[in-house]
Order: C-alpha cells, then structure tokens, then sequence
C-alpha cells in the first residue's frame, strides 16, 4: 500500500472516535449562522484535546488517554441511503488528485526507474470519508451517541424554558418507537446544557445571572458559558483571522451538492460524520509537512486548484463550491473566541464526558461480574428457555444463509461488547480485547455470525493497539470475519472495513504480500470505485516489497485504471495507466504498449486533455505495430478525430507536428531548374540531369572535372578560388557544406521520401512546401531588409501543392514539390505541410496500385483529416578532419535546403537531330545540334567540353573548310568531295592545311572546343542549328560520352559566373576493320625527282566485322597521308583493281610508295591516293578535324610519358643534339587516313556509310596499327585466334602493379639507331651474258651507292672480304670474288649521297647474290663501329649467263 499522512494507530483511533450529538435552539443556529456555520461546524476543528487525558479503570487503575478526538454532529433522525453514500465517496475521490508539484518518488527495481506517486490522499480521503459515512447498525457500538449537547442562546426570552423543550425533544428521538435513528449508546445519555452568548449585542449580565441559574440545576460539570462573535464587523479588514473550517468544510460541501429533497436529512447526517481532523493550530505547526499538503486541506479559501477539471462536469457541485469558496467563516470570532470553544471542548471532555463514560463502564462491569455469579450453564439455559425476542436454534447450513441470531438491547453479550466498545473508544485496549474475546466466543457458541464477525475484527484491532504489543496480531481473525461479513452475511461494507484496517495493520508490519492479497480478494463487480482503489493499493503493496515486483505493479495498476474507468474515475484511471506504461515502455510488450496508450489517449481526450491524448495515439502509430489492419485504420480514425479536436481549440495558433507518414530527410533530393523536355520526333534534347537519375559519384566526379577544365580555359589556366561547382540535384552523397545556388523564375523541385508504416493506406491532400524567404538584393553593394516568413506570400515564391497523395500499406514513395522564386534572396525550406487522413475502406485498399490515388477524386478520406506539418531536418556529415573532430562527435553543415536565389541568367536547351545510337568503328556520320536560349538574357561564350574530343567535331574554322550540307556529293556523303578524273592513274593529289585552322596546337585545351554561333551569341528565344559531325569510337562496345556545354551571360554577375549544361551520349559501336602498317626505306635510293629519299608503306587492311550488322562488305575508297615532313607519292599494287572491296574476314595489302616533301614547320602537306571516282579532300572537315583530333590524342599519350625525362635533357645539351640526329634517322613522322565505305543492307534497303581509320607511323620498321589497345596479344595469335580468346576472356583483367622508371635519354645511341644511319643500295645489271669459252673470268662493273641519312658526319668502312657463314650460304648462292680494294674508308656529311665503283669476278654460270659487302659506320667522335642493318634486308641477286 502507499504511505499514508498518518500513522496505523492515528488513522484507527480516528476512524472511531465518542460520537456526540447537538440539539440547537432557533436562536443558537442563528448566533453561529452569523458566521455561516452550524453549531456543530463552529466546533469541529476544536475537537482534538490537546492535553492528556485521566480516567479510572472499573479496577480503579489510572488510565492515560493521548490524543483524543470527539465527533458533535447535529442530530439527523433517517439513516442515509446507499446511493448518497456512493456518490459521496465518489465525489470525494474525484475531486482528490494529486498535487501538481508534487515530486515523485523514483523507484529503482532490476532495470526499471520508475516515477510513483508515494501517497494516495484520494484513497485516504476515501476511507475516512467511507469509515465515518457508515450507518449505525446494532450489532455494534462503535458509532452509537454517547452524549448529547443542548444549546440555547443568552437572547431568549426564557432559555431554561427552552433547555427543557431541548431536552424533551431528545429524550423523544431517543426512546420513541417512531424515530429509529439515530442510535444511542445506553439509555441514560449524557445531556449536557451550553449557553451561547453573543458578546457583540448581548447582555452580559443577563448571560452570567442564566449561567449561574443553570449551574445551580444542573451542576457545573452538566453546564457550559460559550461567549463566541466578539468581534466588530466595523473593525480593520486588515486583520487577518486564521480559518480553520475550511479544510472541514471542503468535505461539507462535496456531499451536499445532491437536491436537498432526496437527500436533506442524509446530507446532514454525512456532514456530521464527517469530522476528520479537529487539529487546531499549535498541534498543526508540530507536525510534518506532509500532513499540511494533505488534498482535502485547503491552503486558501478559493477551493482545491486540482478539483477545477472535475468541477466542470458537476453544475451543483460547481454552485455550491462557488457559494462555499467566496464566503468567509468565522468572520465575527476573534483569537479569543477560537480559545474559548477550544476551553469549552476541553471542559465537556473533562468535565462531562469522561466522566461519563468512566461510571458507564463501572457500571456496566458490575453488571458483568454480578451475572458471572451465576452458573454459567445455567444462566445460558435460562436464556434459551425465557428470551422471548431470539429465534430458535438453526442448522450451521440456515445460519450461514442468514445474518444469524437478533439480541434484544439489554442482552448479556450486548452488554459484554457495549463495554468493550466504550473501552475501545477511550483507548483502554487490554480491557477492550478482553471484552471482545469474551463476547467473540458467546457468540460463536450462538452461532450469532454477524456480531461474532463484528467481535472478531475489533478483537484482532485491540490486540494489535495494545501497549508494548502483549500478543502478535491475530491476522486469522480478521480472516474470518471478512469471510463471515462477505459470505455468510452478505455485508460488503462490513467486509471491505475489515479489510481497510487489516490491510494497514499488515502494511505497517511490512506484510505487503498478505496485504496485497486481502485487497485484492476484496474486489468485486458490485463495486467499481472499491475495485479500482483497492487494486491500486494492491499494486502499491507489490512494488513497496523487500524485492519490488514490477511487472505484478503494472498490470494491477491496469486492472485499477480500468475499474476507474469503469467508476467514471477518468483522471485516475489516467494516471494509473500512465504509472503502469513507465514498466511496459520500451520492453518489447508492443501489443500491451498499444493498448495502454491507446486507453490514455481516450481517457485524456475525455479530460480535455488533448496534447495528452494527441501524444498518446502518436505513440501507437509511430512504433512498429504488430497490430492487424482494421485495428490500425481504428487507431488512425481516433488519432485523426483527436487531432482535429486538438487543433480547433487553437485554429489562429502554430501548425502541429504530424508522425506520419515518416519522412526520411537525409534522403531528401533538391534539384534546380526545369524539367527535361521528351525527344521529339528526331529532335532528342541533351540529357542534361533529372531526378529519375540514379547518383553516380564516378560520374559526378568526371562532370566536376570537365567543368573545372573549361573554368579554367577560361580563365587562362587558373581555376579562381569563389569557384563552385554546379550541381543541379543535390542529395545525401553530394557536396552540402556550400549555399546551393538557383536562379529566379526557375523551378526548385524537392524530393521528399515519405514510408507509411501502417498497413492501412494514408491519403495526404493539399501537400506543399512550407518555407522561409528573406528578400536580398545581390545587384546592390548592400543587402536588403529580411521579411519574416512568407508561407503565404506567393508575390515572393511560388508554391505548387499537390491535391491527393496516396502511399499504400507500409510503401515508400516520393513526392516531388516545387517552389518557383520570384524574387532574389535566401530562401529556407523548413518542411511539409499537409492534411493527414485515412481513404474509406481503407482496409481493402491494401493491393490497389498506389498512382491510382493520384486521380483527383478519385479516393475519398472518410472526412477525418487534419492539417499539420513535418519538418525536414536533415544532419551534414559527421567531420573527420582535426584531431579534436575525431574524438568528438560533430557534423557538419547540410545546406542543400537553403538556396540562395540569384538574379537572372541565359538558360540553354540543346537538341540533337538525327543523332545515332549504334556506329561502326571509326564511321563517320553526320547530325545536326540545335542550341536554343530560352531565358529573358542573351548567352555568349559557349564551349563543349567533352573527355573524348576525337568523337565529334563542329567543322574547321574557316566556311571553306567545312561543307555545306550533306547533298553536296554523291551518296550524301558526309565528306567534301571532287570527282576524280577516271583515267588518273593511283597518284596522290596533294593539299595542304594549318593545325590551327582546327583548333589543335594553338596552345588551348583540346577538350575545351569553341561551338561556332553566328556573332558569337545567341539572343532570348533565338536558336541555331549547327552541323556535327561524328566519328564512332576505334573500340568496340557501348560508349557513354559525356559533354558539358558551358556558357555564360554578358552581364557579370556576382553570385553565378557561368551555367553548363550536360548530355551523356550513349553510342554503341561494332567491329569494322583492323589496319596494320608498316615503313621502311626504299632500296631505290632515287626517286623521279633525283632525290635520295624515299620509303615504302605496306597496308595491311582485314575486314573483322562480323555479319550481324548487316554489313555486305567495305571498299577502301582512299588512302591519305598527313605529315609536315613525307607525303604519298602513289600507289604500287600490282594488282589491276581499281576498288579494294573486303568481304568479312578478307584482308587486302596495299604498298604505297612515300617520298620527303619540302620542309614546313606550319602546314601540314596532304596526300590522297584515289581508289574509287571520287576524291575526299582530307585536308576539309570533317577528315582532317578528326586526323588532328586524334593526333592530339595521341600526342597527349606520347607526351604524359615523355614528360618525366624533361628535366634531365638540360645536361649536356651539345652532345644530346648529335644522339637526336642520329635517332631521327630511324624516325618517320607520317600518318595514314584510311578512307572507306561499307555497303550495309538493313529492312531490304541498301545503305552506304563510310569513315576513316589513322594510323600514326614513327619509326622505320616498325609496325603500327590503327587501334593500339590489346595489340600485343592479336600480333602474337593473329586476328582470328585473338576474336576466340577474346570471348573467352573474363570481364576481369588482373592488376600489374609496378614502379615506373625514370629513365634517363640514352647518351649514347642505341645500335638499331646507328645500323640506321647509311643507306646502302647496289647498282648491277639483272642478267649479265659472258662467254666463258673466250674468256674464263667474267668481271661486271657494280656501283654501291652509300647515302648518310643522318645530319652528322658519318665514318664509313666498307669491307668486301667474303665471309659466308655456312656451307649451305655457299651451296646456294655460289662463289664469286670482288675485285680491286677489300676494304674502303670514307667520310660522308650530313644527307650526302656517295658512289663507290666495284668490279664482281665470276669464274662460272650461275645466280648469285651480290648482297655481301659488309657497312660499318660510326660518328666521327666515337669508336666502336656499327654495322648497318640494309644489305641483310633484301638478297642482291644477279645472273650469270654462258653464251
């Protein structure tokens, strides 16, 4: 049980007090009604003694009295009936709460903490309310009068007169058969005779001479002078005059409230039972203050604060707390007066009463011995055979169906528990017990089961109040008397006295398991308001135990809240719950969870608590319910109809906080700008970024990059330190930390996730975005004034909401909101707002599909819908940099919400028109772009920057360069062309072109490409569509290309520079060809012009298509080269075929001979070698964009891996230049355009497209091929071996990891370079006919022509002593002898051509080979010698005939 204000020994003693009872003249009630109080409630909080109290035991033994307390009530003629009596105690707990400052006791049991209320006035207040408001019954004495006070007023006429009157009167209501309540204690009553004096307008005189008068009739112990109203209605109102009847009269008023005409008599008597507490104030100031905050006290005059709720739903008890509350008490008494009724109580006690009692006693002891002198048995027989008034002996089985025997009053074993109460009343314990254990055992021997009960129960009471605790508390008693009054007597009054006293008694013996189990057997359907309280107590005892049981708490503190509930006890049932849930919260008990709260909910809605009640269905839709569907959307409903309920209290006040659906902030997407325009027709707009793209952080990073190349073009080389990247959708992967920018009149769109955990579907309606703007002027040098929040003021934004959003059970959906901004500023998006409701019959909605609730109208809410918001919340990243951030935990900033609108800039929409998909390696196609602005602002400086620049080219940058449309040639050819001459022979056309006319070499970035606009700017609402032309990829498969268009405005802004926009071109290429080359020097050491130098190229073309695209086969239509320093002279193919055609997997080999042309650092020189009747100018766009496009590509390769060696070419600069023209004899700088068309049928129809291969050749004997990815592995297998392993081969490829070594440039030449130097070629006759007979040697005249390739001075040795290597070389190519000089030793300088004159003797027919003098060369500084590497390239071979 909870702790009480008052001790177990208070509580009994002042749960049965001497009741005495007041008879008032007219006049008297008069005199005290001046202070609007009866007279019983002027004495009422004077009728504690405040001293010891003396009286004789009948073995004339001095008996101590402490603390005594005597009840006056006026006299009130009709028992009260059963229902004032419930309402009363119904009353008096509803209007006892607890204190709203009280603080909680924490209890700690296992894992719990619980807060709990320590104390529980409503149940103290319950029980004395209960104990006192008990009818006398006559099995009993207990609450039977023992004394009655007279009282008549100094101003009557006659007031002994009047005494008489008074006395007859109660001497009628006590012994007339016509009045049966109340009852009295014995026949012979105390009487005892007061005087009221009204000191302000009586005549003390006349008071004193009636005194005197009355002393002499009925002696000064029987009579009483009372001098009350002694104060002056006239003096000071400041004088405060302490009140004690208020906490008196609190109680008084709660059972008057019923209609005076059911209950006028009964209501007075409950008032006077009422009497509690007669402390007066020194006893008051002494004890704790506990006691001072008891709930029935009142601290002032307007009444208990926490009864105010409870006083609205009662009108009369709200009138007569009014009436009650604004009226002062004892307004005419002064301190004086208080001590003079305080005198008066103590002298009627003394004086009257005790001794009264003390000779009742007496008396009735005399009785009892004098009757003890009987025989025992025989006296019982003799009241068998004679007592007229008993029944007849019944059966133990009747018995127990009955209230048992009826004792006439002046019966023995009356007498013996008349005594026995007396003695208990005035504390006299042993005597008492004695009495009650005599009495128990007449009793039960009657079987008279009603007063053996009655016996029992104040046996086992006065056994427990006895001094020094003579004998153990007979817990056994109390047992059988609950049984006897519960079963046998059917009394549950009776029983639950019982049970209120025994439960304390065991509480305070900290037997709180026996206790909990009486209260609980206690409870019952008969009545709620006893179930509930008893249950709590029982609750109480569980988690006051040495080991508190918890969960045993709770869930009869479950039980308590629903039988208050039950009792219309709302607030209690309230906080019971609520005491009970602090067990259950959080413990996996999510069934018992949702039932708790959901009581709570409804109980607090029906206080009016509607935060309370709003929290508590919060609680049962935010945790993950394990509820079904119906029980869900019946949760939904009351929350819902809660809410509203809750909000149109406030309808002006701030918008309230939904739980749901969730909204999953950090998943919140923001993207600016418009949306992305649908292909149309042929027109495809650049894919630019939406919200259906899922994040990349490759990609986004590769975009970063692109954009930061082409700022810092711009900005010649520097990238400026206010750069910010653009990012147009912003999410949690994205960069935050910065103010994202956005652009006025542009659309904001924010992605909001939102997860229904229910299974029942939600419908939100009207969902917008709720914001913050502050106006600020970013054109000005200050900022303008913050306008506060302007959710309504669309001038400023505007906001777009959507009509009906469904989100189906347990679904996670997206809504997408825009804001269009209006004005320049910062704006901050704080949330959502919406109105929540459920869709009718949303329980079988569970499987329709969720776009169908975004048909307007088309799901009806079932007229429950709230408005409130949620706000989007979202946490930066945690930092992670200093060392102070790693031990702590911080994050970051998250601005993705709080954009800062800028002032107007060119928006810029790009289309592509007839774009492909799918191109041959290397094919060359032509589309068109379309650039359109379609903002208010004029756009200049637009760039593409793309990764890949080979893939696309907007022409040259002169008109001449660049053809005009695609119907200029045959075919529709994307090339500029001329019809070639048919009869020409395979000899090159020349033209020359400058890198720079497209763009490469100019110092510039070659991603970064100029677009061509006309004026170089496009206006508002002007477009332009340009030609581009394509060329597919030399790798085959799918090819994603990024391009990012930069532009910007003519006006400067300070918050945004420029814009871009992006588009991914998806292109998936196929196979076509596969180009191998190869150079070397010519033998012919002169060519048509007379010069020395010349090479052969030999082509290896192989068609490696496979079928599938539909390619027929491809024709090598020409062949161009490009170089500063070798052009094509012309074609030397044996073969007649004036079109090279290549079915799939055919190979062609073409030779092409290439001669040196005039010396230009500028220009490149073009060669076009013509296979087909018309000529493609490669030296126009788009042939030679592309050749230069991937010249810089390659050049870009080659010179990231030079790079390193810079730094180390500084040394020995002089001799590094010798090495250089030595390495450049074996270096070529040519390069090969493949030209060709492929003949492909597709749906029926033929089709010609065409394209080009490069191939970059550098060094002589080396074999270049025209895509160098993977070609070791095809030169090794060969091309078909390397397409099986190629399908073979896992997408997985294995990581070499090794250390790049940084080289230095060789400071000598390597011997393949050196074996390069001098080119050697022999000048002999084919054939040479000799006539051995004549003449038996045959001399022929063989010229060596030595050329120095180098730029150095060369020393050459020639050595002609014939060496064969094997018997075989000799068997093959026979013997022959040079004649004259073995060994010559010259010395060429730079590029001269020298010729040596040799004589070859042979002694017989034959072919030989001639190829047998041995070069060696060296420069002139150095020693070791080289042998050159031509005269073993190719044999010399001659024949000798006889003739």
């Amino acid at each position: 049980m909870a702790q009480c204000v008052q001790s177990v020994q208070e509580f009994i003693q002042d749960s049965f007090v001497p009741l005495v009872a007041a008879l008032c003249s007219e006049e008297a009630e008069r005199l005290t009604r001046r202070n609007n109080l009866s007279f019983a409630e002027l004495v009422r909080p004077f009728c504690r003694l405040t001293s010891e109290v003396h009286m004789r035991d009948p073995n004339n033994q001095l008996h101590i009295i402490k603390n005594l307390k005597i009840a006056v009530n006026n006299i009130i003629t009709h028992p009260p009936q059963p229902g004032a009596i419930r309402k009363l105690l119904h009353d008096v707990v509803s209007v006892s709460q607890p204190a709203e400052g009280l603080v909680a006791n924490v209890i700690t049991a296992g894992d719990y903490d619980l807060n709990i209320s320590a104390t529980t006035p409503w149940f103290e207040s319950y029980r004395e309310c209960f104990l006192q408001s008990m009818p006398a019954s006559d099995h009993e004495f207990l609450n039977h009068y023992v004394a009655c006070m007279l009282v008549v007023s100094s101003s009557e006429p006659d007031p002994v007169e009047q005494f008489l009157k008074l006395s007859q009167e109660q001497h009628r209501i006590q012994h007339s058969s016509e009045y049966s309540y109340p009852k009295w204690f014995i026949p012979n009553t105390l009487k005892y005779y007061v005087l009221l004096h009204d000191v302000s307008t009586g005549e003390e005189q006349r008071a004193d001479s009636i005194y005197e008068e009355m002393k002499q009739r009925y002696g000064t112990q029987g009579c009483y002078l009372l001098k009350i109203n002694s104060r002056v209605s006239n003096r000071g109102a400041d004088e405060q005059i302490p009140d004690p009847w208020s906490q008196y009269l609190q109680k008084s008023t709660i059972q008057n409230q019923d209609s005076y005409e059911d209950y006028t008599v009964v209501s007075n008597k409950n008032t006077d039972h009422l009497i509690s507490d007669g402390i007066d104030n020194e006893i008051k100031d002494g004890l704790s203050n506990n006691f001072k905050t008891h709930p029935l006290q009142l601290d002032h005059p307007s009444g208990s604060l926490d009864s105010t709720d409870y006083m609205k739903a009662s009108t009369s008890l709200q009138d007569s707390k009014k009436s009650n509350s604004g009226t002062p008490h004892g307004a005419c008494l002064t301190l004086t007066d208080h001590d003079r009724i305080r005198q008066f109580i103590q002298e009627f006690t003394f004086r009257g009463l005790l001794p009264h009692i003390e000779k009742t006693i007496r008396q009735l002891n005399d009785q009892l011995i004098s009757r003890k002198g009987l025989s025992r048995s025989l006296f019982t027989a003799t009241k068998k055979w004679f007592s007229g008034s008993k029944v007849p002996e019944k059966s133990i089985n009747e018995l127990k169906n009955t209230s048992g025997l009826l004792y006439p009053p002046e019966a023995p074993e009356l007498q013996i528990r008349k005594m026995a109460d007396l003695c208990f009343l005035v504390q006299h314990y042993e005597l008492a017990y004695s009495c009650y254990h005599t009495a128990k055992k007449d009793f039960l021997n009657d079987q008279a089961m009603l007063y053996a009960a009655g016996a029992l129960e104040m046996a086992a009471v006065s056994a427990f109040l006895q001094p020094g605790a003579p004998r153990p508390y007979p817990a056994h008693y109390m047992e059988t008397a609950i049984q006897t009054y519960r079963d046998i007597c059917k009394n549950m009054v009776l029983a639950e006295r019982c049970v209120l006293l025994s439960a304390e008694i065991l509480k305070s013996q900290s037997k709180y398991s026996e206790a909990a189990a009486l209260l609980i057997r206690l409870t019952s359907e008969d009545s709620d308001l006893r179930s509930a309280l008893l249950l709590e107590q029982a609750a109480h005892c569980f988690i006051n135990m040495k080991s508190p049981m918890v969960r045993k708490f709770a869930f009869h503190m479950i039980l308590a809240g629903h039988r208050f509930s039950k009792a219309g006890q709302k607030k209690h049932a309230l906080r019971c719950y609520c005491q009970a849930m602090q067990v259950y919260k959080g413990k996996g008990w999510s069934l018992a969870e949702d039932h708790i709260n959901f009581t709570i909910g409804r109980q607090s809605f029906t206080l009016r608590q509607l935060d309370n009640a709003v929290s508590a269905f919060r609680h049962i839709l935010i945790n993950d319910s394990k509820q079904p569907p119906a029980q869900q959307g019946a949760f939904l409903r009351e929350y819902l109809y809660v809410y509203k309920n809750a909000t149109q209290l406030s309808p002006d006040g701030p918008l309230p906080q939904l739980p749901l659906p969730y909204i999953n902030s950090s998943a919140t997407r923001v993207f600016f700008g418009h949306d992305r325009r649908p292909a149309e027709g042929e027109k495809q707009a650049a894919t630019h970024v939406s919200l259906d793209q899922e994040y990349d952080s490759e990609s986004s990073q590769q975009w970063k990059e692109l954009e930061e190349q082409v700022v810092s073009v711009i900005n010649k080389g520097t990238i400026p330190p206010n750069f910010q990247p653009t990012q147009f959708c912003l999410n949690r992967y994205s960069d935050n930390s910065k103010f994202p920018l956005a652009v006025v009149e542009e659309p904001i769109t924010v992605e909001v996730s939102f997860r229904n955990p229910l299974k029942v579907p939600l419908l939100l309606t009207d969902l917008s975005l709720l914001w913050k703007f502050q106006p600020k002027d970013f054109s000005a040098k200050h900022d303008g004034e913050t306008k506060g929040q302007g959710t309504c003021d669309e001038d400023m934004v505007g906001t777009e909401a959507i009509a009906e959003f469904l989100i189906n059970s347990e679904e996670t959906k997206v809504a997408r909101l825009k804001l269009f901004p209006h004005q320049t500023g910062e704006l901050h998006i704080l949330g959502v707002v919406y109105n929540l409701g459920s869709v009718q019959g949303a329980v079988s909605l569970d499987g329709i599909d969720p776009s169908i609730g975004l048909q307007a109208g088309k799901f009806v809410s079932n007229g429950l819908s709230v408005r409130g918001r949620q706000d989007l919340e979202i946490q930066g990243p945690r930092l992670n940099n200093t060392k102070e951030e790693k031990t702590s935990i911080k994050y970051g900033p998250d601005r993705r919400l709080d954009p800062i609108i800028t002032e107007e800039m060119p928006l810029l929409e790009v289309f592509f028109i007839n774009f492909p998909t799918g191109l041959l390696c290397g094919e060359i196609r032509k589309a068109y772009v379309e650039f359109v602005n379609v903002s208010k602002c004029p756009l200049t400086a637009l760039k593409v920057v793309s990764k890949h620049p080979e893939f696309f080219t907007f022409g040259g940058n002169t008109a001449v360069l660049t053809p005009l449309s695609p119907s200029a040639s045959e075919n529709c050819s994307a090339y500029k062309t001329v019809v070639t001459d048919p009869t020409s022979v395979r000899t090159a056309l020349l033209s020359s072109a400058s890198s720079a006319d497209f763009g490469v070499g100019t110092g510039g970035s070659p991603e970064v490409i100029q677009v061509p606009l006309p004026d170089a700017v496009l206006l508002p609402g002007a477009s332009v569509q340009l030609p581009m032309w394509l060329r597919g990829p030399d790798e085959e498969g799918v090819h994603e290309i990024n391009f990012l268009f930069y532009y910007e405005s003519i006006k400067k802004h300070s918050k945004m520079c420029h814009r871009v926009l992006r588009h991914t071109a998806v292109i998936c290429t196929s196979r076509s060809l596969h180009i191998r080359a190869t150079v070397c020097r010519s033998n012919a050491l002169g060519d048509e012009e007379g010069r020395g130098d010349n090479m052969l190229l030999f082509v290896d073309v192989e068609n490696i298509n496979t079928s599938e695209t539909g390619v027929k086969e491809f024709h090598i239509v020409q062949v161009s080269s490009n170089s500063k320093h070798w052009k094509l002279q012309k074609s030397v193919n044996i073969s007649g075929d004036k079109d090279t055609k290549l079915a799939s997997r055919e190979r062609a080999k073409l030779c092409f001979k290439a001669v040196r042309c005039k010396n230009s650092e500028e220009n490149y020189t073009f060669a076009d070698i013509v296979f087909g009747n018309e000529q493609i100018i490669s030296s126009a766009s788009p042939c030679a964009d592309f050749f230069f496009q991937s010249l810089s590509s390659e050049y870009k390769r080659t010179h990231v891996q030079s790079h390193t060696h810079a730094s180390q070419r500084a040394v020995k600069q002089s001799f590094d230049e010798i090495v250089r023209l030595i390495q450049r004899c074996s270096e070529v700088d040519l390069n090969i355009v493949i030209l060709w068309k492929a003949y492909v049928v597709e749906d029926s129809k033929q089709l010609i497209l065409e394209g080009q291969h490069h191939i970059a050749l550098n060094t002589i004997g080396k074999e270049a091929f025209s895509f160098p990815q993977k070609q070791g592995f095809k030169k090794i297998l060969g091309n078909s071996d390397w397409e099986d392993l190629e399908q073979e081969l896992p997408e997985t490829v294995l990581l070499k990891f090794f250390r790049p070594e940084n080289t230095p440039v060789p400071a000598r030449p390597t011997p393949e370079q050196l074996s390069n130097l001098i080119k050697t070629s022999l000048h002999y006759p084919e054939s040479f006919n000799h006539s051995f007979h004549q003449k038996s040697l045959c001399l022929v005249p063989v010229t060596l022509l030595l050329s120095n390739c180098s730029q150095a001075v060369v020393d050459v040795m020639i050595d002609l002593r014939h060496k064969p290597t094997s018997s075989e070389a000799l068997e093959i190519h026979g013997s022959f002898t040079w004649l004259g000089q073995t060994q010559y030793k010259l010395q060429l300088k730079g590029q001269e051509v020298y010729s040596l004159q040799l004589k070859a003797c042979f002694v017989h027919t034959g072919v030989y080979n001639l190829g047998t003098p041995r070069v060696f060369a060296k420069l002139v500084d150095q020693v070791t010698l080289f042998e050159t590497s031509q005269q073993n390239s190719m044999p010399a071979l001659i024949i000798i005939n006889n003739i």
